[in-house]
C-alpha cells in the first residue's frame, strides 16, 4: 500500500484534502553533488472528519510533507487538491488567498505577535483579509472563550505560559473556518499534562468543526488516538 493511494475508509464522500503521486527533489548544494529525493509517488486521501496522525523518523520530511499540501512549496511532481481547488497551480498570491481560506495551520512553535494582544493576535487572519476590525475582533472574543483563555484577551503573547500560547495559536488558525487542518508537532514544545490538554482541544475541535486533519506527531500514543496512523518512510506514507 505504499506506493499507491493511501484512502479513507471514514467517508464515502468526496475528500477533503487529495495529494496524487508527489514528488519533491532537493538540487545538491554544491555543483557535482547529490540531490536529496525527499518523496517518491507519495499519495494521500483525507475526508472530511477525519484525523490522520503522520509519524517517521527525524528528516523523513513529515514537515515539508505539510509545507506542499499549503502551498508553502511545491512539489517536483505531483498534484495537491484540496476539494476542487488544484493547489500546486496557484501562483504566489492565490496560494496565500487559500491558506486564508481553507487551511489552518498550527506549527510547533506559535509564532504569535509580540506586540499585539492576544485578542489581536486570533483577529489577525480576519483583519489581513479585510475584514472589519470589528467584527474580527468580536469573532476573536469567541473564540478565546472556546480554547479557554476568554480572559485573557488583553495580554500580550509572552505573559502567556505555552500551552496558553499554543491554543492561542489554534484559535488562530481556525478563526477563518478553514476545511482543512494542518499541525506541525503542536505539542512538541509542551509537558506532558499540558500537552495532553492540548491534544484533547485538538481533537474537540476537529470534531466540531468536522475537519480534514492531518497531525504530524513524534507522540505515538496521540497518534494512536487518531482515525489513522501513517508512516512517512523512504518518501512515501504506509500504514502504521
Amino acid at each position: 500500500m505504499s506506493s499507491s493511494l493511501v484512502a479513507t475508509n471514514v467517508s464515502e464522500a468526496a475528500p477533503v484534502l487529495r495529494a496524487l503521486a508527489l514528488e519533491k527533489t532537493y538540487a545538491p548544494l554544491v555543483a557535482g553533488g547529490v540531490g536529496l529525493r525527499l518523496f517518491h509517488d507519495l499519495s494521500l486521501e483525507v475526508a472530511a472528519g477525519e484525523m490522520v496522525a503522520v509519524v517517521g523518523e527525524s528528516g523523513a520530511g513529515k514537515s515539508s510533507l505539510l509545507h506542499l499540501l499549503a502551498a508553502l512549496d511545491r512539489p517536483t511532481a505531483g498534484e495537491v487538491w484540496c476539494g476542487e481547488t488544484n493547489v500546486t497551480r496557484l501562483n504566489a498570491r492565490q496560494a496565500g488567498e487559500y491558506r486564508n481560506r481553507e487551511i489552518g495551520y498550527v506549527w510547533q512553535f506559535h509564532y504569535l505577535l509580540p506586540e499585539f494582544t492576544a485578542l489581536e493576535n486570533v483577529a489577525m487572519p480576519l483583519l489581513s483579509r479585510g475584514d472589519r476590525r470589528g467584527q474580527a475582533l468580536e469573532e476573536a472574543a469567541r473564540w478565546l472563550q472556546r480554547v479557554g483563555l476568554g480572559d485573557r484577551g488583553e495580554h500580550r503573547s509572552g505573559e502567556l505560559s505555552g500551552g496558553e500560547q499554543q491554543r492561542l495559536s489554534i484559535a488562530r488558525a481556525l478563526i477563518t473556518k478553514p476545511k482543512l487542518l494542518l499541525a506541525d508537532e503542536p505539542t512538541g514544545d509542551l509537558d506532558g499534562a499540558t500537552a495532553e490538554r492540548v491534544f484533547e482541544l485538538l481533537q474537540e475541535l476537529h470534531r466540531e468543526n468536522a475537519l480534514a486533519s492531518v497531525l504530524v506527531t513524534h507522540n505515538l500514543e496521540f497518534a494512536g488516538r487518531c482515525d489513522r496512523v501513517l508512516r512517512l518512510k523512504d518518501g512515501r506514507l504506509a500504514v502504521a
